[in-house]
């Protein structure tokens, strides 16, 4: 078995190899002068099972390339099987046509992935479940749901708990991690009365006197996470925290959840964290590297991977 990682999150991808007690493939990934990316795989790859480890994140054109260009070195290096391990998986959120004569951005990424090499797919909390039906070949949605439960156990008194959905779509992922611990569920339902007007949110699900934990999979503007903190705060609410998988965090919304009456927002690593982030002190990062670790080991040796989250 082989571990290769480009530029998006190296630090994720060296703990991964470290659960794994295996080295990182000596690979080369850098830019011409007119930014074009170039790939140098510089061990023997012939016939290894070769885990490609890297997000699509920010700059999300540049990291899908570094992915695709290194899957296709490996195709002609004949490795025996590549496996695209996916953290955060961009454009996941173009999955549908939402006006006419836009694209299913999702979808063609899909194909490029699996045109460029990859026989596998391994990737984290998919923004819509149904992505995995984009690809022409085998994917495995894990999801992040064990380490946040781990982590609300250790740091919160569960019977006075209360998980919230930010959204009525999310409601399928906050029950799961209700359902572990024991916790209500209760729902933000937003509504804009009319363009341009700001939302109005709804509580569904009494939240006096409870600590409220929002639970969701991708943070990118920190708007709605705000904004659902102060309506459940205006409910009753005790106190407001976030457990959110892909910490994007685009632009200035760092600064927006320091500010914001949010007690902590809890992100994972599969995204590179940046200084602002790391400004930020009600923001808190935790580590996925296990659980992309051992979903890996058990993909090598063809054992079952669901049971992870049994």
């Amino acid at each position: 078995m082989k571990l290769v990682t480009g530029n998006s999150n190296r630090p994720l991808a060296q703990a991964v190899a470290s659960y794994l007690e295996l080295p990182l493939t000596d690979c080369t990934v850098k830019r011409f002068a007119d930014n074009e990316v170039y790939v140098e795989v510089q061990e023997n790859v012939r016939g290894e099972d070769v885990f490609i480890l890297q997000s699509t994140s920010f700059p999300a054109n540049d990291n899908l390339m570094e992915l695709l260009i290194i899957a296709d070195a490996l195709r002609r290096s004949s490795a025996r099987r590549i496996t695209a391990v996916l953290p955060y998986f961009g454009y996941a959120r173009q999955d549908r046509k939402s006006a006419p004569r836009t694209p299913i951005s999702a979808k063609l990424v899909s194909n490029l992935i699996t045109e460029a090499g990859a026989n596998r797919v391994l990737t984290l909390d998919l923004h819509a479940a149904q992505i995995q039906g984009f690809f022409d070949i085998p994917t495995d949605n894990l999801t992040a749901a064990p380490v946040m439960v781990r982590d609300i156990k250790d740091n919160y008194d569960v019977k006075n708990v209360m998980v919230v959905s930010p959204d009525v779509g999310g409601v399928v992922r906050a029950r799961n991690v209700a359902s572990r611990i024991g916790a209500s569920l209760a729902i933000v339902d937003k509504r804009r009365p009319r363009a341009g007007v700001s939302e109005v949110m709804n509580i569904i699900g009494d939240v006096e006197g409870q600590t409220c934990i929002l639970i969701d999979d991708i943070v990118d503007s920190g708007g709605t996470l705000v904004n659902a903190a102060e309506a459940l705060l205006k409910a009753g609410a005790k106190e407001v925290s976030a457990y959110i998988t892909h910490g994007v965090l685009s632009g200035t919304a760092s600064e927006r959840i320091a500010a914001s009456k949010l007690k902590e927002l809890v992100v994972t690593d599969s995204i590179l964290d940046t200084e602002a982030t790391r400004a930020a002190a009600n923001i808190r990062r935790m580590t996925i590297a296990p659980l992309i670790g051992e979903a890996v080991a058990r993909t090598a040796s063809e054992q079952s991977v669901s049971s992870l989250f049994d």
